[in-house]
């Protein structure tokens, strides 16, 4: 139970998506759900008056506004299924192990991936063309006022 009066969890994670942020996120989606609609019937009249290119943008438009109804969706699944895990009661780990750590639906890295410096080949031998660029390079370095056509190698 909540302290909404009985009311579980559900209000308060329904006032959650109430602040100020989320209040901006629900009026830039009605906005643009009614802006890419409108824009849609627009493409439509003139498609009906001859304009045969409009056709696909009469399809285009209202494909936009799934999307951004999608997007809001997904989002607000997302922030409600954050609030539920920050409103949970912690597991008591010498119960049951805790649950992989996720990020969306797939799981986070735990640790670092280690890759081996070492190449792959044992046997290398030494780059001729890398030695003389290190070479050149020091070069330039010990002669800090020279241009690079003035290297003698």
């Amino acid at each position: 139970m909540s302290e909404t009066g009985g009311v579980p969890g559900t209000l308060d994670a329904m006032r959650r998506l109430w602040t100020p942020a989320w209040i901006a996120r629900h009026v830039a989606m009605v906005v643009l759900v009614v802006g890419f609609l409108g824009l849609g019937w627009w493409q439509i009249s003139r498609a009906a008056a001859g304009n045969s290119l409009s056709w696909g943008y009469a399809v285009e438009w209202p494909i936009f506004a799934g999307f951004v109804v999608y997007v809001w969706w997904r989002e607000v699944k997302l922030a409600r299924r954050r609030m539920a895990e920050v409103d949970a009661p912690p597991a008591d780990p010498a119960v049951e192990p805790a649950p992989a750590v996720t990020t969306g639906s797939r799981p986070a890295v735990r640790r670092p991936v280690r890759v081996s410096r070492v190449p792959a080949t044992g046997d290398v031998g030494e780059d001729t063309d890398l030695a003389a660029y290190n070479h050149y390079l020091s070069w330039l370095n010990a002669n800090p006022g020279a241009r690079p056509g003035d290297y003698p190698g």
